[in-house]
């Protein structure tokens, strides 16, 4: 879904806007926050990261043009909504994606937001391709990067960031060196086939290990890994052997 914030005054605006793409857009806008003031917008963008902003220009005590200098970073696209047609030129100025008058109607909105999903395809389109040339470049097999696809788009991590994966039914969890985590709706199954072998081993059915993060194997009743990071991770009988020996191999490479 695409995070929104919408700016907006005007509470009546912001509301009837927050109604169309809801009619409109069914599941496809995650209305993060609506605010109306400057203040408030950039503490929720800070808070919240959205993919996109429905921005009001005309507004009490700071204008929309404001939250450009308010912001360090722009990450997301811009919407203007207004009814004060002169504005337009300062919006396009500041590389806004569209430009609304108000009263928004849904043609207009359509077309703002039909500009917004294909901008966005382009740019996931040219990482995926710098990524793959990256990755074609790259000796180190360990430093290349694995699209992995989210609601929102998709996210990029090297494979040496990744500790293991766990399966959640018919989706994957990925724990990063970060501490975060990224929940795909593939399967367990799907990146076991795709990641290096030479780095990832299936040794249980519900999880994938990074092997350079293995800290200690443990055998017994119980049988388990131990990762860098302190967790302990159980390994089927049924993969015992070929784990010992995928592990020996790695460690006396």
């Amino acid at each position: 879904m695409i995070k929104t914030i919408i700016i907006d005054d005007e509470h009546n605006a912001s509301e009837f806007l927050e109604k169309m793409l809801k009619r409109y857009f069914p599941n496809k806008f995650h209305i993060c926050k609506t605010c109306e003031n400057i203040d408030d917008a950039v503490k929720a963008i800070e808070e919240h990261q959205p993919d996109l902003v429905f921005l009001d220009i005309q507004m009490p005590n700071k204008n929309g043009f404001e939250l450009f200098k308010e912001i360090k970073e722009i990450n997301f696209e811009v919407i203007f909504t207004t009814a004060h047609s002169e504005y337009a030129i300062d919006a396009i100025k500041r590389s806004a994606l569209d430009y609304l008058l108000k009263p928004i109607n849904y043609i207009d909105l359509l077309g703002a937001v039909n500009r917004f999903e294909q901008k966005n395809k382009k740019e996931n389109q040219e990482t995926q391709l710098n990524i793959l040339i990256e990755n074609i470049d790259s000796g180190d097999t360990a430093h290349k990067k694995i699209a992995i696809a989210t609601e929102t788009g998709f996210e990029f991590v090297k494979f040496n960031t990744i500790i293991y994966l766990e399966a959640q039914n018919n989706y994957a969890k990925f724990h990063l060196t970060s501490g975060s985590s990224i929940t795909t709706s593939k399967t367990l199954k799907h990146f076991e086939e795709i990641l290096p072998s030479e780095l990832f081993f299936r040794i249980h059915k519900s999880y994938l290990v990074n092997m350079n993060f293995i800290k200690r194997f443990t055998k017994g009743n119980e049988q388990f890994v131990e990762l860098i990071m302190g967790q302990k991770l159980p390994v089927s009988i049924r993969k015992k052997d070929e784990f010992i020996n995928a592990i020996t191999q790695k460690t006396n490479a």
